[in-house]
């Protein structure tokens, strides 16, 4: 079995590292790059940034928070938020990041995904999927723009079809669960990884050490990502990985 990866998130809006509930009431955490080197120094396998607002209001992501988080780490870091081209991801990369994340540009233009993956390789394309339980249907709907505009495409058909198109990893978010810390969305999960190939990285809800086992070993997740349990010092990824070895869970 692969080793599973622990990944930290910094959302980041006006330069600020922030997080909310379900995508909503935001509050201020602190400088991303203080929080890049506490994770790098913590053992974090990566990193996640999140430019959470440049779609939102059609601007570029933040060239040099991206330069200044890049120079504190000496893990992989995956960059998102406004990258609507390949010039886009040809700048992230070269502002440091090693992968890029596509969300709402990739869902008004899915050929971005083939664009970025031919150009770089799939390896740098992270699919990014914020998904939320349909009431009146089965399935959960991908939404884009931070969370805010529902797109009516279903989740693990977007997953198979971002698959196909070349990207090299999935970032799926549970907006059910997104800073609820009541667990990730195992069932959406679940019928994420049992149609793609292609790692998943589990997003949304993480809250004890047992939720972060859950989504690895019942959710399917090739990797976990937290925010605010990480920002808090509530739960260290140390500590975390420790609990995972006693689960029969490999990790770096």
């Amino acid at each position: 079995m692969l080793r599973k990866r622990i990944i930290p998130c910094l959302d980041v809006r006006n330069g600020t590292v922030v997080k909310g509930v379900n995508f909503v009431g935001l509050r201020e955490m602190g400088d991303p790059t203080a929080h890049a080197r506490y994770y790098n120094d913590e053992g974090a396998d990566e990193l996640v940034i999140l430019d959470i607002t440049a779609s939102r209001e059609e601007r570029r992501s933040m060239v040099h928070v991206v330069e200044s988080v890049a120079d504190a780490l000496s893990i992989p870091l995956t960059v998102g938020g406004g990258i609507r081209s390949a010039n886009d991801v040809r700048d992230m990369l070269n502002a440091g990041a090693d992968r890029v994340s596509l969300n709402t540009a990739m869902v008004q233009r899915p050929d971005l995904i083939q664009e970025a993956a031919d150009h770089f390789g799939s390896q740098c394309v992270v699919a990014a999927i914020d998904a939320r339980k349909r009431a009146d249907a089965p399935g959960w709907e991908v939404f884009i723009y931070g969370g805010h505009e529902p797109t009516g495409r279903d989740a693990v058909a977007w997953a198979c079809e971002v698959e196909e198109r070349g990207a090299g990893e999935i970032l799926l978010t549970s907006m059910d669960r997104d800073g609820t810390q009541i667990g990730y969305d195992i069932p959406l999960l679940q019928a994420l990884t049992a149609k793609v190939r292609i790692p998943v990285i589990a997003s949304g809800g993480a809250g004890t050490l047992e939720h972060f086992a859950e989504g690895l070993l019942e959710g399917g997740a090739s990797a976990v990502l937290a925010a605010s349990l990480f920002h808090t010092r509530a739960l260290t990824i140390p500590d975390l990985k420790s609990y995972l070895r006693t689960q029969g869970v490999p990790v770096r």
